[in-house]
This record gives structure tokens, sequence and C-alpha cells, in this order.
């Protein structure tokens, strides 16, 4: 077994998984959407982002594409979610919360396309 590939796929499991866990609930709702998961889902992403450098086939490309958007996404939103409580000095609600929950649905579809790629991946990987 590849302690290198486990930590791979673990990360980009955890980070659509973190990713889905944030964005299940209704989009308006702010009391559905914990600020603390989609900082760790910002976090997982930028892990799974930073271990996908390196692989230079034609799918690592892809990956590190799928990576790279949910990453611009998934920081979009919590730029949204600090420039409303924080400069706006308002709650987060209403329109607010759903552009925040529409951008993680946006990295949340880059995460299952990056889970994907990584299943194809794995069946189609012959041993020698």
């Amino acid at each position: 077994m590849n302690l290198e590939k486990v930590v791979f796929g673990f990360f980009v499991l955890l980070a659509a998984t973190l990713n889905f866990g944030f964005f299940l609930g209704d989009m308006a709702d702010p009391s559905l959407h914990n600020i603390a998961e989609l900082y760790a889902a910002v976090v997982v992403n930028v892990i799974a982002t930073v271990l996908k450098f390196g692989d230079r086939t034609q799918v690592g490309a892809v990956h590190l594409a799928t990576s790279l958007v949910a990453d611009i996404q998934l920081i979009a939103a919590a730029g949204v979610w600090i420039w409303t409580n924080q400069v706006a000095g308002t709650d987060v609600a209403g329109p607010a919360m759903a552009s925040i929950v529409s951008l993680s649905g946006g990295a949340l579809l880059a995460n299952l396309v990056s889970v994907v790629l990584l299943v194809v991946e794995t069946v189609s990987f012959r041993r020698r």
C-alpha cells in the first residue's frame, strides 16, 4: 500500500465531505451553516491542493485545476462571510448567506469532480 496515495485520497475525500456538510441545509438560514466547518473546508482544500502539486500527468493537472477552483470559491465564500460580519457590521443572513452557500456549492461540485477522478484513476490502475 502506498502511504502517499492514502494521504492524498484522505484529504480529497475529507475536503468533499467537509464542504458537503457546510453546504447542506436551507440556503438562507445561517444557523444551519457553521462558520468553523467553512474554515475547516478551506484549510483541508488548500492542503489537498498542495498535495496535488508535483503530479505531472494529465489527470494530475485536472486534479489540480478542480482543487484550485474549489479553493477560490471557498475562499470567496469565507470572504463574503467576513465582509458581511466584520466590515459591513451586519448579521450574516438572507442574500449574503445565499451567496456564501452558493459559492460553497460550486466548490462542492469541483470537489465531486476530483473524487470521481480519484475513483476512476484508482479503478484503472493496473498492478505491474
